[in-house]
């Protein structure tokens, strides 16, 4: 017997500092010099070596099954050759499931990048462009020892599609 998914569908936000802050930050550019305040990424990678790297997604639609959380640090990712992307995330909480009615899709420009607060349940990176290079910072074991999974196709049947 086939399973019936039920396709759902999230509607795509422009980012915007304070849609975003129950999720994270987002960093947008700054002149040079000026003093560290509560606009630059307010990270946390205490718990290991920090690792950052510029990693090379392919063909990824709009769509999502799975959402993933990182309870130890904080994670920065940001598109290069300011290409737009999208991002699903529902806010850190000691649930081990997602609460479906928190979670948000953002369109993200270009010409920032994304922190996200310890715990946030993310889906993405996504785009429309056949391949983009993202730099991501995280610490150096973050997707082999911290890294949770939730997968709604197989706890309810569910899949997501971010539409416009």
């Amino acid at each position: 017997m086939t399973e019936t998914i039920n396709l759902k569908s999230l509607s795509l936000e422009n980012i915007t500092p304070e849609a975003f802050a129950p999720y994270g930050q987002i960093i947008t550019p700054d002149e040079d010099g000026k003093p560290f305040d509560e606009k630059d990424a307010q990270l946390d990678l205490s718990q290991g070596t920090p690792r950052f790297y510029i990693m090379r997604l392919r063909d990824r639609e709009r769509q999502f099954a799975d959402i993933a959380r990182h309870q130890q640090c904080t994670q920065c990712l940001g598109a290069l050759g300011g290409q737009e992307w999208f991002l699903a995330v529902a806010p850190p909480s000691e649930a081990s499931e997602v609460d479906l009615e928190s979670l948000r899709a953002f369109r993200i420009p270009g010409n920032c990048f994304i922190k996200l607060h310890k715990g946030t349940w993310h889906a993405g990176p996504y785009f429309d462009a056949p391949v983009v290079d993202f730099y991501n910072l995280e610490l150096s074991n973050t997707n082999e020892v911290d890294r949770e999974v939730y997968d709604f196709k197989q706890q309810s049947s569910i899949m997501f599609q971010m539409i416009d």
